[in-house]
């Protein structure tokens, strides 16, 4: 092979879309491929003018204008353009010049074509809009198998069910008879009951409840209770089901959240089947599952302490095993909320029972559900109406000191803002909760917001969930009506910026202990959660994740089309960057941090961490024209 072709073809393996053909396809297009010089200043492609190849940039870099004149992006090393108009009519759709002097190889138009033909993941890479980073996004996505298996593939057979009022004897012979490990509770219900489903032979049913071995166990022998006790009283007060075509990640997801092992799954409403942590355990090898379930066997805050290696451990298999941003975030914030209800049933079960109804709130990325395991903790108190400040705030400081030391011990460092329940400004009766919300959102000062920006991620953990719903539905119905709070939002939504210069290079932090390096966190995903918080408050959304936030954002239409799109690509590419360097970093005994050095990254990586900073970069630009701060 010519030297020349060899190195074009090495060339073109390191980056999207030809970073996925094998070595004779490469070797193909560098046979075809022609090289062109352009000195800076010139133009590539002129708008309209006729384009028989497809561009790659060898070295240099480009500016790509809409047809208008306009500036639309800037791009660089391994980027290609021209197959926007190599797809329609075989004219350039947007004018290309050069701002360097420029190397670029001529792909022609044939060979284009008969990639399009023939692979699919090529196809999909130059036709869809935004190509790379969405194609990277969504192929990840497609190679997890959590996400794409249905929980009905897991059902082996149909469910064991009881009629409610039957008793605990015929429950346990039935499931002795047929081998199971639960049942299901039904009650007759009225044709027009809108959770109800017809039987098999005649009437119709309502799933009311499940017994297990372990409810059989701990809430009939244990009680002391009789084998003529009707079921209907024993059973559960809230019941978890799933529907069928839902994804084994999200049925991983409601055993993680509601410490369960085993799950009614429903077609519609009629019970289909039970999946048992045992089903899960053959897709889900991460052990999060069994980790959330030791956490609530534990007797001490050293026993949850001693469980951390694990928490890493579970962290580093979630990515190992390609899981998306969004399943290690759900995971690990479980994991976490796990910890917090176990340590304040540790609390309660010392100080005794609480003088007044309250709430554990949490704050921040596990309210999200978008924790990494790099993480401080963000907690507050919410109290009833009815407390008592002298003779009732003894027992919430005790309760609140002794959850946050135990996160402390077990790996969640203190707030260096002082956000947590330890803090009495943090405290308070539901009543104060909400004027602190009327205040932030009605008088809307830029310092505060900066400092309280945080409590509007909120959710409730342990206790009256209640308390936080309605100041969910407060923040709902006021942020929208209110154009100064949305605007001093924006405002702050805006002091950090992604680390792009003028030509889409990256700018390094230069503070020392992570010289030359680029914070993920504080230059990339925080800002980007900061921007869809915004927006998502502006219409009404009562979503606390980022990626809900959006579908909110989308079915309000208030985006232009796409842009909700590019946020969510953009989000979901950086944190997995930002979470595979803080595995490799527990691989390599370092503590685990936000700060890559691009070097270090792969091209392709790099040029795809290119394409989300400009995401974020163009968002923020249209934050400030969204939401501009009101005239006097």
């Amino acid at each position: 092979m010519e030297a020349e072709v060899q190195e074009i073809s090495e060339h073109l393996r390191h980056y999207p879309p030809f970073d996925r053909l094998d070595r004779k396809w490469l070797d193909q297009i560098a046979a075809r491929t022609d090289v062109a010089y352009y000195r800076e200043g010139s133009m590539i492609q002129e708008y309209g003018e006729p384009i028989d190849t497809l561009r790659y940039i060898r070295s240099g870099a480009v500016e790509v204008y809409r047809h208008n004149g306009e500036l639309y992006n800037r791009i660089g090393e391994g980027d290609i353009f021209g197959h926007t108009g190599l797809l329609h009519n075989r004219r350039v759709r947007f004018p290309v010049r050069a701002i360097e002097d420029t190397l670029i190889y001529l792909i022609p138009a044939d060979v284009f074509d008969q990639l399009c033909e023939e692979d699919d993941q090529f196809a999909d890479f130059v036709e869809l809009s935004g190509p790379r980073l969405q194609a990277t996004v969504e192929q990840n996505e497609r190679e997890n198998d959590l996400m794409v298996s249905r929980v009905r593939r897991l059902l082996t057979r149909a469910p064991v069910n009881i009629e409610e009022n039957a008793s605990v004897h015929e429950a346990a012979r039935l499931m002795t008879e047929h081998h199971v490990s639960s049942i299901l509770l039904l009650s007759p219900a009225e044709e027009g009951d809108e959770r109800a489903f017809a039987g098999e032979e005649h009437g119709h049913w309502r799933l009311t409840g499940i017994l297990t071995d372990q409810d059989l166990r701990g809430r009939v022998l244990a009680a002391g209770l009789s084998g003529e006790t009707p079921l209907a009283e024993i059973k559960h007060d809230r019941l978890i089901t799933i529907q069928s075509d839902e994804s084994v990640y999200e049925a991983m997801l409601a055993m993680l959240r509601n410490n369960v092992h085993h799950l009614p799954v429903l077609h519609r409403r009629r019970p289909v089947g039970v999946v048992h942590l045992s089903d899960i355990v053959r897709y889900e090898t991460h052990s999060s599952l069994y980790l959330v379930s030791n956490i609530f066997n534990q007797g001490s805050v050293k026993g949850l302490a001693r469980l951390m290696p694990d928490v890493r451990a579970a962290f580093v298999r979630l990515v190992d095993d390609g899981a998306t941003s969004q399943m290690i975030g759900q995971a690990m914030s479980s994991i976490g909320r796990s910890l917090i209800r176990r340590l304040i049933e540790l609390a309660e079960a010392e100080l005794g029972p609480p003088p007044v109804p309250y709430c554990f709130m949490v704050n921040g990325s596990m309210a999200r559900n978008d924790q990494t395991i790099a993480t401080d903790q963000d907690n507050a108190l919410i109290l009833d109406d009815s407390f008592d400040p002298e003779q009732h705030d003894a027992w919430f400081a005790a309760l609140a000191k002794r959850v946050s030391d135990g996160l402390h011990a077990c790996g969640y460092p203190y707030c260096s803002g002082g956000i947590m329940g330890t803090n009495q400004k943090w405290r308070q009766p539901l009543s104060v909760w909400r004027r602190y919300f009327e205040e932030w959102i009605d008088k809307p000062d830029p310092e505060k917001l900066l400092h309280s920006s945080i409590f509007f991620d909120l959710e409730a953990v342990h206790g009256e969930e209640c308390f936080v719903e309605q100041l969910q539905d407060l923040i709902a119905q006021r942020a929208s009506q209110s154009p100064l709070f949305l605007a001093a939002l924006a405002r702050n939504a805006l002091n950090r910026t992604p680390p792009l210069g003028f030509f889409r290079t990256f700018v390094m932090e230069k503070d020392g202990q992570h010289n030359n390096s680029i914070n993920l966190k504080r230059r990339g995903t925080a800002p980007l959660v900061d921007v869809i918080r915004v927006h998502a408050l502006a219409v009404g959304s009562r979503s606390q994740t980022s990626f809900d936030r959006l579908d909110d954002i989308v079915q309000a239409n208030s985006l232009p089309a796409g842009q909700a799109d590019k946020l969510r690509y953009a989000l979901e590419f950086i944190s997995m960057v930002r979470i595979r360097h803080q595995a490799h970093d527990l691989k390599h005994h370092h503590a685990p941090d936000n700060n890559i050095e691009p070097e270090n990254v792969s091209d392709g990586e790099r040029h795809n961490l290119k394409d989300a900073f400009h995401v974020l970069s163009n968002a923020q630009k249209f934050l400030r024209f969204r939401y501009p701060m009101p005239s006097r």
